[in-house]
Formats: structure tokens, sequence, C-alpha cells
């Protein structure tokens, strides 16, 4: 059996990591998968490159998805006028947020069809790369896509980066016992059930990026317009087969937010539909990773202090209260983004409309 078609969309200044390419050829090499997308932000993971897209005509593979089914990220325009917002004062404010949340849990998951058993975690942002950060608009570069995407350079944003939590993890741990990484042929009945489980995920996911966001608004006395949500691990009908995303943002659900670091620019972009089949309908969701979480603790903890770690080069903050995490997650671990959205713009699959500048990271706080 021949190996899928492997297409990396990489400049010759991306820097891709011999790794994942490795990890992207096992995948390509997996029965029915039949073409692979690299994207600028490729990286390895594990045992699956993660900023890729794979499409098959004749399987779904959970393991392709991952654990964190409908990780995603939504952004939101507030209430909050840039030139009145105090970093000191919002710091302040933001606590409490990483304990079970108060609201009406049960009412909220049965508007999306979910069972109150799924609701404990909801509204909260989790570990890893996950955050949620304000934003001020730092350069329009595009005015009329701007007005359109409903951006206000007078406002703070928020953007939110969290997924299915437990969920999802569970969801692939059921697979994972009965089927370890084979795949799932489409007529197969334990395919619809593990679609059924993984849409019941995405709509978690949805919702609990929605909940996150309305708790750091309700904290900081405002509230916020959502602008866009998109899901980075998925599988979703595409043509006559299947799309799975692992790291990849969708190029055909509207605009596109592409975070960097927490210390560098996040991109808002227009996908072009004219380009989008070349990339799988997928795009880079963010900056990739350099170094892995180890080699970040590593060398970062030998060179900065917490409390360096805790301001960066852009004069915004992050509220950070794990040691190990401030390190794994520093600036420094991660691709430079400019070059990720000049490769995208370079293969004639996005608009850049703006560049949004952080103002303060919230990762993790103990209370």
């Amino acid at each position: 059996m021949n190996a899928a078609d492997i297409r990396i969309i990489a400049s010759p200044e991306s820097w891709i990591d011999q790794v994942a390419v490795d990890q992207l050829r096992q995948t390509a090499a997996l029965p029915g998968i039949d073409a692979v997308v690299g994207m600028p932000d490729l990286h390895a993971g594990r045992g699956i490159a993660v900023g890729a897209a794979f499409w098959s005509r004749s399987h779904v593979y959970p393991h392709l998805v991952g654990s964190d089914i409908g990780c995603g990220m939504g952004l939101w325009r507030t209430g909050i006028a840039r030139r009145k917002f105090r970093a000191d004062a919002a710091e302040r404010r933001l606590h409490g947020l990483d304990q079970t949340w108060p609201g009406d849990r049960a009412g909220r998951l049965a508007a999306v069809g979910l069972p109150p058993a799924a609701g404990e975690a909801l509204g909260t942002i989790g570990g890893g790369n996950h955050f949620a950060e304000l934003l001020r608009v730092e350069t329009v570069i595009d005015a009329a896509l701007f007005a359109e995407a409903g951006l206000d350079a007078g406002a703070v944003h928020l953007m939110v980066h969290s997924g299915s939590r437990g969920l999802g993890q569970a969801i692939l741990d059921r697979h994972r016992s009965r089927f370890n990484v084979a795949g799932l042929a489409a007529e197969d009945p334990a395919c619809a059930a593990y679609l059924a489980e993984h849409d019941a995920a995405i709509r978690w996911a949805v919702l609990n990026r929605a909940v996150i966001a309305e708790r750091f608004l309700d904290r900081l006395a405002t509230r916020g317009e959502r602008l866009l949500d998109l899901c980075h691990n998925s599988v979703t009908r595409h043509r006559d087969g299947w799309l799975h995303r692992k790291g990849a943002a969708p190029a055909d659900g509207g605009l596109v937010v592409i975070p960097g670091s927490r210390g560098d620019m996040t991109y808002v972009v227009r996908p072009r539909p004219d380009r989008a089949d070349d990339a799988l309908q997928s795009l880079a969701h963010g900056a990739g990773r350099k170094w892995s979480r180890s080699e970040a603790r590593d060398k970062l903890s030998r060179r900065f202090r917490i409390a360096d770690l805790e301001r960066t080069r852009l004069g915004s903050r992050v509220i950070c209260e794990d040691r190990d995490l401030i390190f794994e997650e520093a600036p420094q671990a991660y691709k430079d983004i400019h070059q990720v959205v000049r490769d995208l713009q370079q293969a004639g699959l996005i608009d850049p409309i703006a560049m949004l500048c952080p103002l303060l990271t919230y990762k993790v706080r103990r209370a």
C-alpha cells in the first residue's frame, strides 16, 4: 500500500523539526489515509505531528484528533475601552477562575444537548498551552476587512484557548482500549458511536470557551460580543471523506485568529477560498513549538527567574502560578509567529486583517 501524498506549507526561512516530518510520514502510511498537509507551525507531538491535517476517503482515526477534542480559540470584543484599561486593576480582579464555576451547569449543558454529569470542569481553562488573554489592536492591516470583522481599535479584546478537558480524554481512552490506534471504517457502527461522542465533546468545548469568557468578563465588570470560535482538533466531513485536524485551524468557517506566544502578536486573518483546498481547508493554529516542554523548562530555568517571565518584552503581564508551566510556555519555546503568517500569505492561503498585542495573559492561579 502506497503512502499518501504529503505537502508541507513552509518557506525555507521556517524551521521544521525532522521528527515532526517523520511523524507525518508515519501517518501518511496508515491504511485509508489519502492526503496529509503540514502547516508552518508544524511540530512533533506524542506520536502525531501537531499543526497538520489528514484526509481519508474511507476511515476515521480518533487518535489523529487526539484527547483534547474541540480544543480551539474564541475571540470576544469587550466593553473595556483601551484607553481606560489598567493592568494592575485587571490583575487584582482575576481570582477564583480555576475553581468550579458556580453557575447553572446543568442548564447550560442541557441547552447544547449534554448531560449534567459532563459539567464538573465547565468554565475552567485547564493546563498545558491553554490560556485566556486580554489584547489591544496593534496594527490594522486591511481597514475594510477590519471593519467587517467587528474588531474595534479602541476596545480591549479577549481571547480564550481551551478544549474539552477530561471529556475528550475519556472518549479517546475508551476508543483506544478497544481499537488502539486502528482506524474505523466509515460504515462501521463503532465509527458512528465515536463520531457521536466526538460531536458532543465539540459542543462541550465551544460552551466551555463561552463560559470562561463570561467569567472573565464578569470579573472585569464588562460585557463582550463573540466574534469567532474555532476548533483545532476535530474530524469532519470533507467532500466524500473525513478531514482530521490536529492543531490546525479551519479555513472553511470564517475569520481565523492565529496567536503567537504569550509574548508576541496575534493575527486575525481571512482564509482565501480559492486556495483553501491546497491545504485541506486548514491553516496554522498558532506559532508552534520550537522546544519541547522539557527542553524549555531545562533551558530557561537556568537563565531566568519566575519574576522575569511574568513580564514580556512587549510589556504585557503573565499570570501563571505553576512553576514548571511558566517555563514550559515561555515565549522562547515558540516559533516566530510573523514567519508562520508570512508562509501562509506567500502560499496564497490568507489575507491578514490585523495584529493584536497581548496586555495580560492568564494561565493558572491557585486562588
